[in-house]
């Protein structure tokens, strides 16, 4: 699974469209000049996703996914252009990691004989005290 999980980030990081444009924020005078945040801009249909992944993906990204099924992240905490394009290729690479990492199924839990005892006790004391309550008859 390790290998196809490698292909499909390997995929969807050339497959990245990456445009720049200016940001506000911190970074004095250069910030109004130069396009320094990223945009970066995936086919989600391109990528090749099983259904479950796919699935999950949709899941995760929210409203990061529009509905021609590009999905696009910005970076824009940087002053220069190349952190923010790495920010943006490892916040895409985190995303379709955790798509691709299918969820763990849920262990049942075991009660144990003395556990429902209790629980049963617990619930029948619960019920008399419940049901002392109410109209008193003289």
């Amino acid at each position: 699974m390790s290998g196809y999980r490698a292909e499909v980030i390997a995929r969807a990081l050339a497959q990245a469209e990456e445009k720049f444009f200016v940001a506000g924020g911190p970074g004095g005078q250069n910030v109004n000049k130069v396009a320094t945040a990223v945009q970066l801009r995936v086919s989600v249909y391109a990528l090749g996703l099983t259904p479950e992944a796919y699935h999950r993906l949709v899941e995760l990204a929210g409203s990061k996914l529009t509905k021609d099924g590009d999905l696009v992240l910005t970076a824009r905490e940087y002053r220069t252009q190349e952190p923010n394009r790495e920010a943006a290729r490892a916040r895409l690479t985190a995303l379709l990691d955790e798509a691709l990492t299918p969820p763990r199924p849920r262990a049942k839990t075991r009660l144990n004989r003395v556990g429902k005892v209790q629980r049963l006790k617990a619930k029948k004391a619960r019920g008399e005290v419940k049901a002392g309550r109410g109209k008193v008859e003289w």
